[in-house]
């Protein structure tokens, strides 16, 4: 086919191409799911009154929510073997798709700027660690920067890491995964038996819960909400991974085996041993990078700094580029390629000085994590309902790829609708993004439901504007 919507990189995966078993895209949740982040995320639910043992519940149970989207997206994946910004045209048009991708994109960006300054950052600290630089005495902030220049420094040599690997394509990133897996999981286990040890035991790594703890409820809701924003993201562009899947047996089963049990085991190694810092210690260290810093023996710290590099490194190159590579291709397919939308991501995750969004928790969690789910829960209640409900998963893929087909120009219709489910969540952003409480405390009970909300008005709204609309095409590949 010729036309300016296709290039080799977003055209659909043939036949032959689909070589990925469950196994590698289990590999893919366990390289994805094992990273610093994770191991940080029940810092925000402990500090907000959460026993240990209902943050990993709340981690659970946020994963397997997100799971059930995650799964439903990823079929048309490996049904027609097209990434997630070429699906985005059956429910918003070749024109309107560049919405939800570029929306998705500028999220990964951001990830990947984080994922990468966390990377650099544990070079840093390990690097004072053992003794090659004196963090002590590093205090010189560049201009405009708000970091130092040996911190910048480190940045750099972990950003062009993630670079050299990007730019060798998909398949470097599957290997990179179908490695790092095994060796991920190895390290966690292993940092649990060493606090264990150092402890005297699992029974001693938990601290009793408190005698007058904060109400449950109205902690959990928001909780649970970020935690589903963890991988709303993922929930999106999932095509963009099973559309390499042999069967759709392969892609569910993959990502049950990788996704929530991943998630769960590691945000318990990081309560478990951040429990036993204390004893340790004398004082809870929830930043794996500063825990290296204290572990002493050069042998430790240099195996430490190899496995949060290797899973920073499968973390953000599989979830952070990838997506914003093919939505950028999806702009101008004839010229922009997977390599050049790879590109552009690194420059972003510059440009936006993580930093800064990284370093209060409180940012993360309630600006960050709900703030993105409020934009991409809507985006996947219209792709969802466009998909199962009223096209009953058939789709003219030739159709995605032509200018002028029925899949052309933009659908206002979501376009209206992807305004609408967001609009509610707006006041309780901006509450959290500003902290003045300038809207009625409604909005933010209405806000810590924001992924929940936004895909129901989304899903429901489609649902109703679409009655009688249901669509069966031929189904129909390049």
């Amino acid at each position: 086919m010729t036309s300016d919507l296709i290039n080799p990189d977003i055209a659909p995966t043939p036949p032959e191409g689909r070589t990925w078993s469950k196994w590698h895209l289990a590999a893919l949740w366990i390289g994805m799911s094992v990273c610093i982040p994770t191991y940080m995320l029940a810092a925000s639910m402990i500090k907000a009154g959460m026993t240990w043992w209902q943050s990993v519940l709340t981690v659970l149970l946020g994963n397997l929510i997100v799971l059930v989207p995650m799964i439903l997206m990823g079929h048309a994946g490996t049904k027609y073997g097209i990434p997630f910004p070429v699906l985005a045209r059956a429910s918003f048009g070749t024109a309107g798709a560049h919405i939800p991708a570029i929306a998705r994109s500028l999220v990964a960006c951001g990830w990947f700027g984080i994922q990468t300054w966390i990377g650099g950052f544990a070079i840093y600290q390990v690097f004072g660690a053992l003794g090659w630089i004196d963090v002590a005495a590093d205090t010189a902030l560049l201009p405009i920067l708000k970091i130092t220049a040996l911190q910048f420094v480190c940045f750099l040599a972990f950003w062009a890491l993630n670079f050299a690997i990007v730019l060798r394509g998909i398949d470097c990133i599957k290997w990179l995964e179908s490695w790092a897996a095994p060796f991920l999981i190895a390290m966690g286990l292993a940092l649990l038996i060493w606090a264990a040890i150092r402890v005297g035991g699992v029974a001693k790594m938990f601290p009793p819960p408190p005698d007058d703890p904060p109400p449950f409820w109205p902690i959990f809701f928001p909780q649970l909400t970020a935690m589903v924003g963890f991988w709303a993201t993922l929930s999106l562009n999932i095509p963009d991974f099973t559309r390499y899947c042999r069967s759709q047996k392969d892609q569910a089963l993959g990502q049950l085996i990788g996704l929530p049990t991943t998630m769960t085991l590691f945000s318990f190694i990081g309560i478990a041993v951040t429990s036993a810092t204390v004893v340790i210690f004398g004082q809870a260290i929830w930043d794996p990078i500063a825990l290296v810093a204290q572990l002493g023996s050069t042998a430790a710290v240099v195996v430490s700094l190899i496995a949060l590099t290797i899973a920073t490194l499968s973390t953000n190159i599989a979830a952070n580029v990838v997506s914003p590579a093919n939505g950028f291709a999806n702009l101008s397919p004839r010229r922009i390629s997977f390599r050049t939308g790879s590109i552009i991501t690194c420059l972003i995750g510059i440009v936006i000085m993580p930093w800064r969004l990284y370093n209060d928790l409180g940012d993360y969690i309630f600006t960050w994590l709900i703030g993105y789910s409020a934009l991409l829960g809507p985006i996947a209640g219209i792709m969802l309902c466009d998909y199962f409900l009223v096209r009953r998963t058939r789709l003219q893929s030739d159709a995605l790829y032509e200018e002028k087909g029925i899949y052309s120009g933009v659908r206002w219709k979501s376009v209206l609708i992807l305004v609408i489910a967001v609009l509610p969540n707006l006041p309780g952003f901006y509450n959290a993004a500003t902290d003045t409480g300038t809207f009625p405390p409604i909005f933010d009970q209405l806000y810590s439901y924001a992924w929940f909300l936004g895909i129901t008005i989304a899903f429901v709204l489609y649902a109703l504007l679409h009655l009688g609309e249901k669509q069966h095409a031929p189904t129909s590949t390049l």
